[in-house]
């Protein structure tokens, strides 16, 4: 009893964090795709995440002897704009500087891509905090690797509706053994779709899948209200079968942020295995700090009755707020 009551206090305490952070900008990669077309010319393709009509002032700065020709006028896309561009020099882009001006101003990560004219491609990432970057001839595994752990632990840490559904399985599941069959049952169940799904063979529209995984936590929070008064629940006596039944529409949750960033075609399986790799570091992270938190508050015994009423409400309103904002978009 008195470790269901620190779960619930842990969840007040995260919840504040939670709150103010959902009502920050979101943070999702930019994306530059530089594709070569002959030996003079590239095509560039540059997408930035928006947040509305609020678009970030980043661009691609290329070296100073290349010619900039705008292709298209931008082109807006719900949660994004595309901007397309050829550039043109006698110098080859390997072995000089790119740099994303204005970078370093925000808290956006930038994915490039480039393939050259014999099919070689090059991924790397830039950031706030290292925002240019010399143009390799070619990416190593290795590359890839490290740079889709990363892409997938930040999607995960970022991703707060993934990350209070976690909290809400773990405050209504008894037992620290019980929690982590809950929580593995839930990675199985994402990491099913999430290949499925990025591999192309099932596909969803995201913004309905986004809806519903609102709607999950809605229940959840419903959940912990009926096991508060009492009431036995499914989820209370199998919560792995819930955690596994939620965690396959989760899993298309991660798929469309992944099509967003995009996968390197020369090594799918790597940039693939290590994005869910990520998302499983920071998902146990996240696990780790919340029962540590447990232990710490375990010295105090007894807590006002009314912080246990404080996690499904305040939980099943954020996600109710966020169900009815996600089913208004599918008409924008």
């Amino acid at each position: 009893m008195k470790f269901q009551v620190l779960k619930r206090i842990v969840f007040s305490l995260l919840f504040l964090i939670v709150s103010l952070n959902s009502f920050a900008h979101e943070i999702r990669p930019a994306y530059l795709q530089i594709i070569q077309t002959s030996e003079t010319t590239y095509e560039v393709f540059w997408k930035v995440p928006s947040m509305g009509d609020t678009v970030p002032k980043i661009y691609p700065v290329f070296p100073p002897f290349f010619t900039v020709e705008e292709l298209n006028s931008p082109n807006q896309i719900p949660g994004s704009v595309i901007y397309s561009y050829k550039i043109s020099s006698d110098e080859t882009l390997q072995g000089k500087i790119l740099t994303i001006d204005g970078l370093n101003k925000t808290l956006i990560d930038a994915l490039v891509t480039i393939t050259y004219l014999d099919g070689e491609k090059v991924t790397l990432m830039l950031q706030p905090d290292k925002d240019s970057s010399i143009i390799p001839g070619e990416t190593s595994t290795y590359d890839v690797i490290k740079t889709y752990s990363k892409l997938g632990i930040e999607h995960i840490l970022l991703g707060i509706d993934h990350l209070l559904f976690v909290l809400a399985l773990i405050i209504i599941t008894r037992g620290k053994w019980k929690i982590i069959k809950t929580i593995t049952a839930f990675t199985i169940a994402h990491s099913i779709t999430l290949s499925l799904a990025a591999l192309g063979y099932v596909n969803f529209p995201t913004p309905p899948v986004e809806a519903v995984i609102a709607l999950s936590i809605v229940f959840l929070a419903v959940e912990i209200v009926k096991n508060q008064k009492g009431k036995e629940t499914l989820t209370s006596r199998k919560p792995w079968l819930v955690a596994f039944t939620f965690g396959l529409l989760h899993g298309f949750g991660f798929a469309g942020a992944l099509a967003n960033i995009g996968l390197p075609q020369q090594d799918i399986p790597f940039a693939l295995a290590f994005f869910n790799v990520g998302v499983e570091i920071g998902q146990i992270a996240f696990v780790l700090v919340v029962l540590i938190i447990i232990k710490l508050l375990s010295f105090k015994k007894e807590w006002p009755v009314f912080i246990k009423k404080i996690p499904a409400y305040a939980i099943g309103s954020l996600a109710a707020f966020w169900m009815i904002e996600r089913v208004i978009k599918f008409w924008d």
